[in-house]
């Protein structure tokens, strides 16, 4: 199954964080917030169809994220879990560890902010348009 959505770049990502990255509905950003790579997505986690989330909070299943912007793409992988959530308002966090929160979408990521593609971080540094798909 799959799932699309848009976002956008921000003068101020950095893509520095080496355990997560994020997007968030938020249009704002400092560049203190160096795991975000997304703003202004048109949805959140508490938006994700209940197949979707019920498959998510599962830990055999693998999720994979996909990242595009008009010059670059990225693909990260990683896993759900059953403490899962998938209900926060605003954001979407892949990490590297087993952490959960209402926030996380996938654990067990095999990349973080900082292992990015150049090509596409400079996209979102330019405030590019930012294509999101969640396969499960």
């Amino acid at each position: 199954m799959e799932y699309t959505f848009q976002a956008r770049g921000h003068h101020n990502v950095t893509s520095q964080h080496k355990t997560t990255f994020e997007v968030t509905q938020d249009a704002e950003m400092g560049l203190a917030a160096d795991c975000i790579v997304g703003v202004s997505a048109n949805v959140s986690l508490k938006d994700l169809p209940r197949a979707m989330k019920d498959a998510i909070q599962n830990e055999e299943t693998k999720i994979q994220v996909v990242l595009e912007t008009e010059n670059a793409k990225d693909v990260i992988t990683g896993y759900g879990h059953p403490t899962l959530t998938l209900d926060h308002p605003t954001d979407m966090v892949c990490r590297k560890s087993d952490y959960t929160c209402s926030r996380t979408l996938m654990i067990h990521a095999d990349q973080a902010a900082v292992d990015l593609n150049p090509d596409l971080v400079k996209d979102l540094q330019e405030g590019k348009p930012l294509k999101v798909i969640i396969k499960v």
